[in-house]
């Protein structure tokens, strides 16, 4: 699982379309009653990103930057990190509420009321326990390890204590598909029309 970031290139459009994408498994009877069975308990996110130019000279070369990326890791072979550019970091995130007995907690985020974990942590700010930072005896692992994203204590949190935190986070992902198409449009200056990637769980 590869750790690297997809790089920020100035040629990025505006227009970024971001998918939740379920799976579910739906059996309609001749009647027309259904059964239906999720088999996601969160999402899988979906982005289709739009570079309109990417520059191929010596001294910008956006587009051997993007191409680069793309092809050290395989097409949809080899993982990376995003940062989505409004969905990247929260405060006062409640956790979990300790029970006297747990050390090992994930950190999640809720959007919009739907709360799912975070596997790839960036920065981890704060942790709190009853509103008070853990200044030690308290550690966050990162995408790449055996168990991403989460929070582990020395000492597990008293039974009722409250858990939260303040962190920012990338998206573990891969591309969607395993070829991208570059256009030419000047001499030297590419647009990539659709560049798509999906979120990975581990």
């Amino acid at each position: 699982m590869s750790t690297l970031v997809l790089p920020s290139l100035i040629g990025l459009g505006f227009d970024v379309v971001r998918t939740p994408q379920w799976d579910t498994v739906v059996q309609q009877a001749l009647s027309g009653k259904e059964t239906r069975l999720a088999r996601q308990t969160y999402p899988r996110w979906k982005w289709d990103l739009t570079y309109n130019v990417l520059r191929s000279n010596a001294s910008c070369g956006e587009l051997q930057q993007l191409a680069g990326f793309f092809n050290e890791r395989q097409g949809k072979f080899d993982t990376f990190l995003y940062q989505d550019a409004d969905d990247n970091s929260i405060t006062s995130q409640a956790i979990a509420t300790g029970d006297g007995t747990t050390k090992v907690f994930q950190l999640i985020r809720t959007f919009g009321g739907f709360i799912e974990p975070m596997l790839a942590p960036n920065v981890v700010s704060y942790i709190y326990v009853n509103s008070v930072v853990q200044t030690s005896g308290v550690s966050t692992s990162s995408w790449g390890g055996t168990s991403p994203g989460m929070i582990t204590f020395t000492t597990a949190p008293a039974s009722g204590a409250a858990i939260t935190a303040d962190f920012s986070y990338y998206f573990p992902v891969r591309m969607a598909t395993d070829s991208v198409s570059f256009n030419m449009f000047l001499s030297q200056y590419y647009k990539a029309k659709k560049f798509s990637f999906i979120s990975v769980k581990n």
